[in-house]
């Protein structure tokens, strides 16, 4: 039934239309009038604490994962990645990406986000959310979310003007097919959990010197901090939370960045 609704999501793509064209007049028909942001009554597994690794259960619920879908539907591009020059093309992330409207399901998601971590975050610091979508093949090679001193210059993806570095990040799961294999997000660098409680989650049968892989389910979602004091107090990227999303071998998955700036997002 699930992947039937999704199916008849993905027709409803609208041809040679810019991206927030597109994204309009899907949203044109249909309204928001009754929509009420509730809390999903999620539930959350630490998996680490330095760095901190939060697993979320049902952190996006089905409708909000309908709506998302919906909303940006012939929208996505070929993802980028941040480099010192700006964003470019790379082999290194082969998925396909797209911005999420501004509407109240984006702005209830934003402020789950901002109240997970902290009633002293404003939501101002949440960047836009973005999905992004995997297909057989693609994938997002090992990298980190935070940026390098190169881009701490005027114009720079962590330059003050732009809210700095990014604190924490949120990766949740919004679509995955049944069929999927593959795909899982993995940590290399990350210690695996003991006992067989996390088997429900994570790749248990990886080699242990494989880090930690969380599998693709759906509303699902894992948070983690990106950036880390030195000896010298000086506040830098940490690079144990060196993450990749892997190939998809079978299926499709949709999944959803929320990232969160040390200061105001502009």
């Amino acid at each position: 039934m699930r992947s039937a609704l999704v199916g008849a999501l993905f027709a409803l793509a609208t041809v040679a239309v810019s991206q927030e064209d597109g994204a309009q007049q899907v949203l044109e028909t249909y309204n928001l009038d009754d929509y009420e942001c509730e809390h999903t009554g999620y539930q959350i597994s630490i998996l680490s604490y330095d760095p901190a690794i939060i697993y979320i259960e049902n952190f996006v619920t089905p409708f909000e994962r309908q709506h998302l879908l919906r909303a940006t539907n012939g929208t996505f591009a070929r993802s980028n990645v941040a480099g010192a020059e700006g964003d470019i093309v790379s082999n290194a992330r082969t998925s396909s990406s797209t911005t999420v409207p501004s509407d109240a399901v984006a702005a209830c998601i934003a402020e789950r986000a901002r109240q997970f971590q902290g009633l002293h975050m404003p939501v101002t610091h949440i960047e836009p959310i973005q999905l992004v979508r995997y297909n057989v093949g693609e994938q997002y090679h090992f990298h980190t979310d935070w940026f390098n001193k190169e881009a701490t210059k005027p114009g720079g993806h962590a330059d003050v003007g732009r809210g700095g570095n990014r604190v924490s990040s949120i990766f949740a799961y919004v679509s995955v097919s049944d069929d999927i294999v593959g795909g899982g997000t993995s940590f290399p660098k990350i210690k695996p959990p003991g006992g067989d409680g996390w088997c429900r989650f994570i790749e248990c049968d990886n080699d242990y010197d494989a880090g930690v892989t969380f599998r693709a389910i759906e509303g699902n979602a894992v948070f983690w901090s990106n950036l880390r004091h030195d000896p010298a107090g000086q506040t830098i990227g940490d690079v144990r939370v060196l993450h990749a999303g892997l190939p998809v071998i079978q299926g499709q998955k949709v999944g959803m960045n929320i990232w969160t700036k040390e200061g105001h997002f502009n």
